[in-house]
C-alpha cells in the first residue's frame, strides 16, 4: 500500500476547501467579501492543523478546535473576528458532513462567542441630504451615475452586492420598482422613491454602452465593482464634510432606521431589506427606542 505523504493530504484538504468555496459562491450566493474572508479563515485553520501534524479533517477532534481558538485569542483578535472564523469553520464542517466527506462533525460542540450588541451607524436626514447634494449638478454621465447610486442606496436599502448586480431589465420605471437578487439568489421586489427614480432616468438616458446588461458601469463601460461603489461614497463623504464614515452598509442602516422612525412596520422593513429572520431587522428598533427615550427625557415634565 503506497505511503501518502503529508503534502498530498494537505493538497486534498485544499481541494475540499475549493469545493466549499465554490458551493458558497455559486449556490449560496455569498458576497465576494464573505467568500474571501471564509477562504482566508479556513486556510488559517488548515495551516494550524498542518503544524499539529493533522492532515485529514476526519481526524480533527473537539480539543483541536479549542486549541485553535486559544491561539486566536493569543493574537489579541477582537471577539467579532474570532466569531467570524469559528462560523466559517462550522459552516465548512457542516458542508463536509452533508457531502459525506467526514463521518463525524465535532464542530457542532463549539459555541460561537456572543458578540455584544452594537448599534449600527446611520446618518440623519440632514446628513443624507448634505451627502447627496455634494454631487455636482451636471450632465456628465459618471456624475449622474454617482448621484443615482447614492439616491438608490438610500431609497431602497439594498446591499452593495445587490446594487452592482442590478441589470437594466431589473428596473421597471412604470411600476417604480426594481428586482433585486439577494442572498441565496432569492429575488425580491423593492419600491423606488421619486428622487432616486428621477436620477435613474437621467443616468440611463446618458449611460454609454447600451449593450451592457448591467445597470451601473465604470468609466470603461463595464460592470461597476463593490469596491468602486465604496470609493464613490468615500469621495462624496469627504466632499460633503461629514465627520461620519459613510459606507454602503451605513446607507442601508440609515434607510431602515428612517423608515422605523416614521412608523413603518418591522415586518415591512424586514421584507424590504431581504432579511430571512425578523431578529436581524430588530437591531434597528434599538435606535428608535433610544430616540424615544431622548425625547422623553427632554420633554416629560416629571422627568427633570
Amino acid at each position: 500500500m503506497p505511503i501518502i505523504k503529508p503534502r498530498n493530504c494537505v493538497k486534498g484538504m485544499k481541494q475540499l476547501l475549493n469545493k466549499f468555496i465554490e458551493y458558497i459562491a455559486n449556490q449560496k450566493n455569498y458576497s465576494k467579501n464573505t467568500v474571501k474572508s471564509y477562504r482566508k479563515d479556513i486556510n488559517q485553520f488548515i495551516e494550524f492543523l498542518k503544524n499539529e501534524k493533522i492532515y485529514d479533517f476526519e481526524r480533527v477532534e473537539y480539543d483541536d478546535f479549542i486549541k485553535f481558538i486559544g491561539k486566536l485569542k493569543n493574537f489579541n483578535l477582537k471577539e467579532k473576528s474570532i466569531s467570524r472564523k469559528i462560523s466559517a469553520i462550522k459552516s465548512f464542517y457542516k458542508f463536509l458532513a452533508s457531502r459525506k466527506y467526514i463521518n463525524k462533525n465535532p464542530s457542532l460542540l463549539i459555541k460561537t462567542p456572543k458578540i455584544p450588541d452594537r448599534l449600527p451607524d446611520f446618518l440623519t436626514y440632514n446628513e443624507i441630504v448634505k451627502l447627496i447634494e455634494s454631487v455636482p449638478k451636471n450632465d456628465d454621465w459618471l456624475t449622474l451615475r454617482d448621484r443615482a447610486i447614492l439616491e438608490l442606496l438610500y431609497s431602497t436599502g439594498i446591499r452593495v452586492g445587490e446594487l452592482v448586480n442590478l441589470r437594466v431589465g431589473d428596473v421597471n420605471l412604470i411600476e417604480e420598482i426594481i428586482k433585486v437578487r439577494g442572498k441565496g439568489k432569492k429575488e425580491r421586489i423593492v419600491p423606488v422613491g421619486s428622487f432616486a427614480l428621477n436620477c435613474l432616468i437621467e443616468y440611463m438616458e446618458k449611460r454609454p454602452n447600451k449593450n451592457e446588461e448591467y445597470l451601473f458601469l465604470n468609466k470603461y463601460g463595464k460592470r461597476l465593482t463593490e469596491r468602486s461603489v465604496e470609493r464613490i461614497l468615500e469621495k462624496y463623504s469627504k466632499r460633503s464634510g461629514l465627520s461620519k464614515k459613510v459606507t454602503p452598509h451605513v446607507l442601508r442602516h440609515t434607510f431602515a432606521t428612517h423608515l422605523l422612525d416614521r412608523g413603518a412596520d418591522l415586518r415591512f422593513v424586514q421584507e424590504l431589506l431581504g432579511h430571512e429572520r425578523i431578529t436581524t431587522t430588530q437591531v434597528y428598533t434599538h435606535l428608535t427606542v433610544e430616540k424615544l427615550k431622548e425625547f422623553y427625557n427632554k420633554f416629560h415634565p416629571r422627568n427633570k
